[in-house]
């Protein structure tokens, strides 16, 4: 399978590339996965896409995204600190820069009909995604990334052998399973 990792901030991608993504990111979270999300002309896109938001992306051989997922540091407003804080249980949301949140990853191939919702959680795609997304953070300077996640996640965490744990229990919200992860860098 020919893959391409691309990373950089917003405004280092293309134009042309930054509007797959969003595309991408509303065909898996609002299509497939039936998240209750803002969403304008196909694209989405929330408050925590930025102008310093930093994107990995995967892409095939003919330049379709098969994944994608968004850092950001936590000294600036980030989607577990300012939406999901109950997540950390009764921790404080961090807020440092050498703490990246991890969040909007997705690893599905549109391409394979046989894809689901729950295969992306153990594609080979995910495990190289998730690997190029923690060196991504390694180079901004993160240390540890913590990420809300679908539960799902999880078990690509466990299965890779990446080191993780729990932040606090899962909870169900918006009628879907998540948790909030800590993975060391």
């Amino acid at each position: 399978m020919k893959m391409k990792v691309i990373s950089g901030a917003a405004t280092e991608l293309s134009n042309e590339l930054f509007s797959k993504i969003s595309s991408y990111r509303h065909k898996v979270f609002v299509e497939t996965l039936q998240w209750k999300l803002d969403t304008k002309d196909g694209a989405e896109l929330d408050q925590f896409d930025r102008d310093d938001t930093v994107y990995v992306v995967a892409q095939d051989g003919s330049g379709q995204v098969n994944g994608c997922a968004r850092l950001l540091p936590t000294d600036q407003p980030y989607l577990l600190g300012e939406v999901f804080p109950q997540l950390l249980e009764d921790a404080a949301p961090p807020s440092t820069p050498d703490v990246w949140e991890l969040s909007r990853f997705a690893a599905m191939d549109f391409n394979k009909p046989s894809n689901t919702a729950l295969g992306q959680f153990s594609s080979p795609i995910a495990v190289k995604l998730l690997q190029a997304s923690i060196a991504c953070a390694a180079a901004h300077g993160a240390k540890r990334l913590i990420t809300v996640s679908p539960i799902g996640v999880e078990r690509l965490l466990r299965r890779a052998g990446f080191r993780a744990r729990r932040s606090g229990p899962p909870m169900v919200i918006g009628g879907h399973p998540i948790f909030a992860c800590w993975i060391e860098v």
